[in-house]
């Protein structure tokens, strides 16, 4: 679906606009997952559109998958992600390297 190219009126203007902000996000959706996988980068014509959505739909799933098992490789002991709210200071052997 095209967006509105001249929108009159603040019902189609703010229509067109968040038209055009969900478009960028599939983008930039798809984007990632053609980066990830290579069947998703290929052409689709040769399947129906019940394969492609669970082709889609596997694809997410396993981004998700991957993205979570990344968080849980930063996560401490206690659960907290590591450097997070914590502040590192230099010994004082750095910060005179530092400074010189």
């Amino acid at each position: 679906m095209k967006t509105i190219t001249n929108p009159q009126g603040n019902k189609k203007k703010y229509f067109a606009k968040a038209q055009e902000a969900v478009r960028k996000d599939v983008e930039r959706a798809f984007g990632v997952l053609q980066a990830q996988f290579a069947i998703v980068r290929g052409p689709a014509r040769m399947w129906d559109k019940a394969t492609l959505r669970q082709i889609m739909t596997a694809c997410v799933i396993m981004h998700n998958m991957i993205v979570e098992d990344e968080h849980s490789e930063d996560e401490d002991e206690d659960g907290h992600y590591e450097g997070v709210g914590q502040l590192v200071r230099p010994t004082p052997r750095e910060a005179h390297n530092r400074t010189q």
